[in-house]
């Protein structure tokens, strides 16, 4: 997912999530759980990457 694509995603959760508590319908509750469900995968997606591209930190106590 690009940052477009991620900033369109969370304008869409976004809109569900006021949808929802305006509604309290069922089914604007699922597709929004659904839509925050890609965010947070795509949030641990781009953490990885920073974390596997990260320099391990140095260890004072093994020098």
């Amino acid at each position: 997912m690009n940052a477009r694509q991620f900033f369109d995603k969370v304008v869409e959760m976004r809109r569900l999530q006021k949808e929802y508590f305006k509604s309290r319908s069922h089914l604007t509750l699922e597709k929004s759980k659904a839509v925050e469900r890609e965010i947070d995968q795509e949030i641990k997606r781009v953490q990885d990457i920073e974390a596997a591209n990260r320099p391990p930190e140095p260890n004072l106590f093994n020098q």
